[in-house]
């Protein structure tokens, strides 16, 4: 279906906890909402703390061609191109040197681990990742090794701190020139200043021209946050799943069921009826 300019809608998608379950399972009663509302003719897309390499797989899952992919929470955006060799091209990337960051965490939490990656997605990291948590493109280096690459995105593990004692820890670093998401666990995405979900979004509504009270955006993560805000701050709709933690659920405009109740379909039936 084509839909008249002023009719259609972006709606930006989290990944993990959101589309899919924390165990990584997609419910077809999920998939078959997003195809639906995609045939209405609205921009519907992933905007995920994910690698690129680990986004696109989804996405295929889905059955979905989006024009744009927002992915490791907004340092690179990824256009649909059908010339180039894998589909896909990178239309915008930031990074920023780690090295300060780096080395503050590093003198800050004893045992952590540590991962950089770069704008190809390739991960170089030190220390001890879970099978999976990373992209399939991972390199083991020394520390010191991970300083000097430019990077749009580090990953600090440190499954040795409870949530709160990390939040702690964090706060005391006093990081600046980066933004800053803290996971479920004792995990830390680190961004370009300025980077997030939400500027990612942002970027792709310009390119589309797509209103901004035609956004919605979905999530369950505290690295949703900016997107939320950003959404709701331009007359959007910010929905959050019925398991994201409190701060999460104050800056959004509606909640829906949790990810094992399919909150996803649920709130795109409900505000997509066609």
């Amino acid at each position: 279906m084509t839909l008249a300019p002023e009719d259609r809608w972006l709606i930006g998608l989290d990944i993990d906890g959101t589309v899919l379950t924390e165990d990584g399972r997609l419910h077809p009663r999920v998939a078959s909402e997003i195809r639906r509302v995609r045939d209405l003719g609205h921009e519907i897309m992933p905007s995920t703390g994910r690698s690129v390499s680990m986004t696109m797989p989804v996405i295929d899952r889905l059955g979905i061609a989006p024009s744009y992919a927002v992915c490791a929470n907004g340092a690179i955006v990824m256009r649909r191109d059908k010339d180039a060799p894998v589909g896909w091209v990178r239309d915008r990337v930031e990074t920023f040197d780690p090295r300060q960051v780096l080395t503050t965490i590093h003198e800050h939490l004893e045992g952590a681990s540590y991962a950089v990656e770069d704008e190809e997605g390739l991960f170089r990291f030190t220390g001890q990742f879970p099978e999976g948590a990373l992209a399939a493109g991972r390199l083991q280096v020394e520390f010191e090794d991970l300083l000097d690459a430019p990077a749009t995105r580090v990953v600090v593990l440190s499954p040795d701190h409870a949530v709160e004692d990390f939040l702690a820890v964090v706060e005391r670093m006093g990081l600046h020139k980066v933004s800053y998401y803290v996971g479920w666990t004792a995990w830390l995405d680190i961004a370009p200043d300025g980077v997030n979900k939400g500027t990612g979004m942002e970027y792709v509504r310009q390119q589309l021209g797509i209103s901004r009270e035609h956004v919605m955006v979905i999530g369950d993560g505290r690295n949703d946050i900016d997107m939320f805000e950003w959404a709701a701050s331009g007359g959007g709709v910010a929905v959050a799943m019925g398991q994201a933690p409190d701060e999460v659920r104050a800056v959004s405009t509606d909640v829906t069921g949790t990810d094992h109740e399919q909150g996803v379909a649920t709130a795109l039936a409900r505000y997509f009826q066609g």
